[in-house]
């Protein structure tokens, strides 16, 4: 039987830069995927045409078109207001935004991101992120923390299905920033980066002992003082960037979950980093994998809607 004829929902993880899209039938099986560089930013004034190339590349006709992430932003195709925490991630079927412009007669819906606010009034926002720990909920992972890495790392704590704390880290991108333009890149410029084991363990563990600020400059300073190969930088950085949401989040005041053991959403190859850090910390970290915490959400949202 043809694709076209099996698809009852497509799922959109759209992204500033790039987006995935799944195909799934009424068994909530993937039976095609598909993924471009067609990133909201890209897609601007352009949104309702590129959602159709991505329909015909799943050679797809859905009767739901469920999409995630910085589509819903000021960036995005419609700007989707935030819920705040009072909004449990099972209720978000009940809070889609509707797409009146969309390319095909399917009912075409946004999830909305959250606004959660700390115990001192200060906001930190998602969007995406709501969607793959919906799906983690289908899941049965109701409780505890959870990281979602990338250019920003999200760290979230759940209490049956509920956001009690959400912690923003702008982890990816201070290293892409860092390694690139001023004083450390300057120092990483001076050898071909190589992996180094024990330079990421010790940028770990050097996160701990003070101001991310002040730590940083370690990366320099440990090259010319001959204490590190300037090969080595790079992974003494990430293990400094990477140790520090560690050490922050276990300062954190929690709900009622350690985060002596944590969930971490992403694929193999971004948690492993994660899973060397949190056994340096004595931590105990579950990966679950992005793309199946993505399509159960995706089944959860057409079984309520």
């Amino acid at each position: 039987m043809h694709v076209k004829n099996r698809v009852e929902v497509v799922g959109v993880d759209w992204g500033t830069t790039h987006r995935r899209a799944y195909a799934l039938d009424a068994d909530g099986v993937c039976v095609n995927e598909f993924s471009d560089s067609d990133g909201a930013m890209a897609c601007k004034g352009r949104f309702a045409p590129a959602l159709e190339t991505a329909l015909n590349q799943l050679q797809a006709t859905p009767k739901l078109i469920v999409m995630s992430g910085m589509v819903g932003s000021a960036l995005g195709w419609h700007e989707v207001p935030y819920v705040d925490g009072g909004v449990a991630l099972d209720a978000l079927p009940a809070r889609l935004f509707t797409v009146s412009d969309a390319p095909i007669a399917a009912r075409c819906v946004i999830v909305p991101g959250y606004n959660i606010r700390d115990q001192w009034g200060q906001p930190d926002v998602m969007r995406g992120e709501e969607t793959q720990l919906l799906g983690a909920l289908a899941l049965g992972h109701h409780s505890g923390w959870f990281v979602l890495p990338g250019t920003h790392s999200k760290w979230v704590e759940l209490d049956h299905g509920r956001i009690l704390q959400l912690r923003t880290y702008m982890t990816g991108e201070l290293f892409n920033l860092l390694g690139q333009h001023g004083t450390l890149a300057a120092a990483i410029a001076k050898a071909t980066p190589v992996w180094d084991a024990s330079a990421f363990a010790d940028g770990v563990r050097a996160a701990g002992k003070g101001t991310l600020s002040h730590q940083l400059f370690s990366c320099r300073a440990r090259v010319v003082c001959g204490d590190m190969p300037a090969a080595s930088s790079q992974a003494y950085l990430s293990g400094l960037l990477i140790g520090s949401e560690l050490h922050d989040v276990r300062r954190t005041p929690t709900g009622s979950h350690s985060m002596d053991t944590f969930k971490l959403i992403g694929s193999p190859e971004l948690a492993q980093h994660y899973q060397t850090a949190a056994a340096l910390l004595d931590l105990a970290l579950e990966v679950l994998d992005a793309k199946a915490v993505f399509l159960a959400a995706m089944s959860r949202i057409q079984s309520a809607t």
